[in-house]
């Protein structure tokens, strides 16, 4: 057997060919996410840690995807398990009113969720304490996006230090090493928008998660 036919995410157990003549309904529909997502064979594989030849024959029907295997596809998708599989989502609000959106707190700041989850997007009103994990340096993938509403904000990219102020907006790599601070005593608020793409939510710029500050 070809080392592509038995390549899979760490921990995934060996895929199981289709019946017969049978077109499995995720074959189909793994290639249209792929698309979607604009990500070229070669690169959708690599990521999801598998070669193009074994993306390719889960595409066309000839190999059933294992679990393991539609969890490392979904979160290179930016997507469900479900949607993978063709199940029918539940239609989600396009509109979120001020009044369901309940604050939570997370490292010391506080949250709110501006979007539908299961997006592809995460997108937050954040308000940042002064002196609150300033000192913290964070490292993802994915890209950020932040709007200062209120407020002034101090945000290190790299090697620079840039001063925002209310009306002020930074769109930038979260590869790069990223800190976010508050210069004002009184916090400053944000807009945050955070692709979700490879990115387990525990990488989100919101510091600790309130199970992790017990």
């Amino acid at each position: 057997m070809s080392s592509s036919e038995t390549e899979r995410p760490s921990g995934a157990d060996s895929s199981a060919d289709p019946a017969p003549g049978a077109l499995p309904a995720v074959a189909p529909q793994l290639r249209a996410l792929r698309r979607q997502a604009s990500l070229t064979l070669e690169t959708a594989a690599r990521a999801a840690g598998l070669s193009p030849a074994h993306l390719s024959r889960l595409e066309t029907g000839q190999r059933q995807p294992s679990l393991p295997m539609l969890l490392a596809l979904a979160r290179v998708y930016g997507t469900t398990v479900s949607e993978l599989l063709g199940e029918t989502v539940a239609e989600r609000d396009s509109v979120i009113r001020a009044a369901d959106m309940e604050p939570t707190a997370a490292g010391g700041w506080t949250y709110w969720q501006a979007g539908a989850p299961g997006r592809g997007m995460q997108a937050l009103r954040v308000h940042v304490p002064h002196g609150s994990q300033g000192d913290i340096v964070r490292v993802h993938p994915g890209e950020e996006w932040l709007h200062v509403l209120r407020g002034r904000l101090r945000l290190r990219l790299g090697d620079t230090t840039h001063r925002l102020a209310a009306g002020d907006s930074a769109h930038f790599d979260s590869l790069t090493p990223h800190r976010i601070a508050a210069e004002d005593h009184d916090g400053v608020e944000l807009l945050f928008v955070h692709t979700l793409l490879q990115s387990p939510t525990a990488a989100l710029c919101l510091g600790p998660t309130p199970g992790d500050l017990s």
